[in-house]
């Protein structure tokens, strides 16, 4: 069979025309704003997990990297664990103050509340 036919992740299986290639969607390549430009969210959840607090760290507008390196530093600094999913910092416990203490600390700013 065949390898210029294979299957991907819309489903196709098979095509009849000849000259048919299956087209990569490649995500566009985002580059991390300035700390002082990010407007990152602080705040606590509890939901789906199983009562227990964790801190969340919202809104980083950059690449994968960057936002793993800064959820790494992040966690260093609170000394606690933690880990970095769907654009998200999930710091354990409340750590909210810590968190926001490091952000200041790093260049982020504080936005105001209304």
């Amino acid at each position: 069979m065949s390898k210029k036919n294979k299957p991907d992740s819309n489903g196709f299986v098979y095509s009849t025309n000849p000259n048919f290639r299956f087209e990569e969607d490649e995500p566009a390549a985002k580059e991390t704003l300035q700390p002082a430009q990010q407007k990152l969210k602080v705040r606590l959840d509890t939901r789906h997990r199983a009562g227990k607090a964790v801190t969340l760290v919202e809104g980083f507008v950059g690449t994968e990297e960057d936002l793993e390196g800064t959820g790494k530093k992040i966690k260093n600094f609170c000394g606690t664990g933690g880990s970095v999913k769907d654009g998200q910092v999930i710091i354990q416990g409340d750590q909210r103050d810590k968190v926001l203490q490091w952000l200041l600390k790093n260049g982020y700013k504080q936005s105001k509340k209304i």
